[in-house]
């Protein structure tokens, strides 16, 4: 991870692909990925590169900042679920904060809400020193 002055966050890189924008940056203890725009099959590219280079850098903890998602369809779903089986068996783990109704829905239609941790926002998210 990276570090600014006085442990400050710094910004490790943002990727986007026209409708998803992907900053990604380093907290205390944990790598927050911001997630702007749209994620369905089109745009998901960049969330898959973030999220595959944080669990080969060796995160123990993802959170992906949500509350800039105005939508996300099966796609984006996958690449989250997928992101989360790899960090886990590396022994990290992904959560997510801030689901804006119509992301938070897609969550509950399909159940996936249960096998992540949810949070309201990022600063409760980045509060919570709860171990996995």
């Amino acid at each position: 991870m990276v570090s600014g002055a006085a442990g400050q966050p710094q910004r490790e890189g943002v990727a986007g692909r026209g409708r998803l924008s992907v900053e990604v940056r380093a907290e205390a203890d944990a790598v927050v990925l911001l997630l702007v725009g749209e994620l369905d099959h089109d745009t998901a590219d960049p969330l898959r590169e973030a999220l595959a280079e944080a669990v080969e850098a060796g995160a123990e903890r993802i959170v992906v900042d949500c509350a800039e998602l105005r939508f996300c369809d099966s796609t984006g779903l996958n690449v989250l679920l997928r992101a989360r089986l790899a960090a886990s068996e590396a022994g990290g783990r992904l959560e997510l904060a801030a689901l804006r109704p119509p992301v938070a829905r897609m969550f509950d239609i399909t159940g996936a809400h249960a096998v992540f941790r949810v949070y309201a926002s990022l600063d409760e998210a980045l509060a919570d020193q709860r171990p996995k």
